[in-house]
């Protein structure tokens, strides 16, 4: 008798910590002035609408090395990455933050294009990447997608963080304070176009964005970083198109989230992209067709169901 009530024990214990596990979706972004965080929030009341037994959350982080990590830890389902990033964290490339590799990775989408702005205030006198050279700069949180970034832009122009005059590690909304109070001459920021710490640092600071040639860009010797252009007027007093790189970002889970709650959290997204977009207009670069391409990982079973559902997959 007691031998049969411990198994009944064991098997209720077992099934309560299955039932836990799939009652939390927690969504891994990155700081709340970026882009990732408003995308965040919108994917967690889609997800609580689509999976009405899940509780959702949201938690701003460092981004997208911190994000990985995280998900390789299971503390979290799905997070948002930088595809350079993502790319060395299933490699285990340990100057990007990654001392092995992280092969409990999954991928869920490719969504939109990330693009490398880098901003300098007018009185700084800084208009081309050799003029960074001796100047006060914010280049990312530490080890965070943008601050890779930064690090694979300085190398392709000949430089490295010993030519700047002070290197700030910061994330963007206080990289933008300190521009505002003359802290610091420029900032480099990866995200979506329009983030809203440009837009607001562009209100108050006569600001210059500073372009990374095609030439550049080539140099970089990494696939996952694309030549691109910045629209003219995207931001305040920015009257031409300016060159710089994009990169991909993508949707990333783990292999320990159930294949139905990944099926139905991808399913959601691209039946509810007008939310997605009402929270940022980067997001009006999601399109279904692109997210199971150029994944640097396998494929979630759950995503993989769904891009085969709608004929994406054979």
């Amino acid at each position: 008798m007691r031998h049969r009530l411990l198994l009944l024990l064991c098997a209720c214990m077992l099934a309560s910590a299955g039932a836990d596990a799939a009652e939390f979706i927690a969504v891994l972004t990155g700081g709340t002035s970026g882009v990732y965080y408003p995308l965040g929030v919108a994917l967690s009341q889609i997800y609580g609408k689509a999976l009405p037994e899940a509780k959702s959350s949201v938690q701003a982080t460092k981004a997208s090395a911190e994000n990985l990590n995280l998900l390789q830890a299971g503390r979290g389902e799905i997070a948002f990455s930088l595809g350079d990033s993502l790319s060395d964290a299933w490699k285990g490339n340990e100057e990007a933050g990654f001392k092995t590799p992280l092969k409990k990775l999954r991928g869920v989408a490719g969504i939109y294009s990330n693009y490398i702005q880098i901003v300098a205030s007018v009185d700084s006198g800084i208009k081309t990447l050799a003029d960074l050279k001796g100047k006060r700069v914010a280049v990312g949180a530490p080890k965070s997608g943008t601050e890779i970034n930064a690090r694979a832009i300085l190398k392709a122009a000949g430089m490295s963080y010993k030519d700047l005059g002070k290197v700030e590690y910061l994330p963007f909304g206080e990289s933008v304070e300190l521009m505002k109070n003359r802290q610091i001459d420029a900032t480099l920021i990866s995200a979506g176009l329009g983030v809203s710490a440009i837009r607001d640092l562009a209100t108050a600071v006569k600001m210059v964005v500073v372009p990374i040639p095609a030439e550049t860009v080539a140099k970089i010797n990494d696939p996952a970083y694309i030549a691109a252009t910045i629209p003219a007027n995207t931001y305040e007093g920015q009257g031409a198109a300016v060159a710089t790189v994009a990169i991909e970002n993508f949707l990333v889970t783990h292999e320990g989230v159930p294949t139905e709650t990944i099926y139905k959290m991808t399913r959601a997204m691209y039946e509810n992209l007008d939310q997605m977009v009402a929270a940022h207009t980067a997001a009006k670069a999601i399109k279904r067709e692109e997210g199971p391409r150029h994944m640097p990982l396998p494929l979630h079973p759950g995503a993989e169901k769904y891009y085969r559902e709608v004929g994406l997959l054979k």
